[in-house]
């Protein structure tokens, strides 16, 4: 009985001896090199390893977030590379519609001064008792592009409000989805809703300039006011208003006009402005004859000269619409940059708090097998 039960201590003494096979991590002595032993045994696992798993997802969470940052920062820099080709392309037609616009204001000019400045039977040119004004007001189809359409529309409201108020009645007409949609859900009177899209015609100018002259021409309204957003810069619009109908001869004659030019230095976007004289008005001889009467030819240039101020305004406005977007997705992708670095300190702070609690982990396992 005796050597059986010292046998049976010594097999369960055995059992609990450790030994290198009986455990996948191996301890070894201080001072001991671990160098080689890692790049030979561990280098295939090195290779194959994941990426570090917390239990509460805390880091995996926040790196799918950076990436989705990221993603987004690549979206609006091309949204801003868009617009900046677009706003090329808006002051290309404005450099093309030039010559038109000078010609014309050129043979208005002579044609003013050879009837003597007498206008009063031009109905285009004379003044009537204001008692209903219509605005016509131009946003965009779009967003995103910062405060361009909540100024105008603000504009237009605070307008609308001071001529009701003055007792002189008021309707619109509508260039673009953003401002028919926010005055229509308040039941303001409107008159007639147009789309302004990306890059305006002159046959798109045309049925807006054909409206005008309908509703002046058959007396429905008194005047005629522009409300549009003034191109100054690619970081600054001004919201403006100005009478279109009536016509001021004078105003036609003398009026200046201003390009601009979108160009680039060291990768930054910048624009250049250039004041141009009004044209210089045409001289006629005395002895020329005109096959019609003076008045009947400006009466069939002024709606030539609408169409074209209509064109000219649409495209300064969707030119601050596209300004106004370079610079909002200029902006977003600047944060989402910072957003970004944040996000990569926060994965860091995380993943590294997960190495260390692993790494405490294996010293207190090891610690108690000692």
């Amino acid at each position: 009985m005796k050597l059986l039960c010292i046998a049976g201590l010594i097999a369960s003494a055995g059992a609990f001896t450790s030994s290198p096979a009986a455990f996948t991590s191996q301890s070894c002595n201080v001072g001991q090199d671990l160098g080689n032993k890692i790049s030979t045994e561990g280098g295939t696992a090195h290779r194959n390893r994941r990426a570090t798993i917390v239990m509460d997802g805390k880091a995996n969470a926040i790196r799918d977030r950076i990436v989705t940052v990221k993603n987004t920062k690549k979206i609006t820099m091309a949204m801003k590379l868009v617009a900046a080709a677009k706003v090329r392309r808006a002051q290309d037609s404005v450099v093309a519609t030039r010559p038109f616009s000078e010609t014309l204001q050129s043979v208005f000019g002579g044609l003013i001064g050879r009837m003597g400045g007498d206008t009063g039977s031009i109905p285009l040119l004379t003044q009537r008792e204001v008692k209903k004004v219509t605005l016509l007001v131009i946003t965009g189809d779009r967003g995103l592009c910062g405060g361009y359409n909540s100024f105008m529309i603000k504009k237009s409201e605070a307008r609308y409000k001071e001529l009701t108020a003055a007792g002189v009645a008021v309707d619109m007409i509508l260039v673009g989805k953003k401002g028919a949609a926010y005055f229509q859900r308040r039941e303001y009177p409107i008159r007639a809703i147009f789309d302004c899209g990306q890059n305006p015609s002159s046959s798109e100018a045309l049925l807006i300039s054909e409206e005008i002259l309908n509703t002046y021409l058959a007396g429905e309204t008194d005047a005629v006011e522009l409300m549009y957003t003034k191109f100054v810069s690619l970081i600054a619009s001004v919201p403006a208003v100005r009478t279109l109908v009536p016509f001021s001869a004078s105003d036609i004659t003398e009026k200046g006009d201003e390009v601009f030019q979108l160009t680039s230095d060291s990768g930054e976007f910048k624009v250049e402005r250039t004041e141009l004289d009004a044209a210089e008005p045409q001289e006629f001889p005395n002895d020329m004859i005109f096959e019609q009467d003076p008045v009947q030819i400006v009466n069939s240039i002024l709606p030539l000269y609408l169409n074209g101020q209509i064109l000219r305004t649409l495209q300064e406005s969707v030119a601050s619409e596209l300004a106004a977007r370079m610079q909002s997705m200029q902006s977003a992708s600047d944060n989402a940059g910072e957003l970004a670095k944040e996000l990569s300190l926060k994965y860091n702070r995380a993943r590294q708090a997960a190495v260390t609690q692993e790494l405490l982990e294996i010293v207190s396992g090891a610690a108690a097998l000692d």
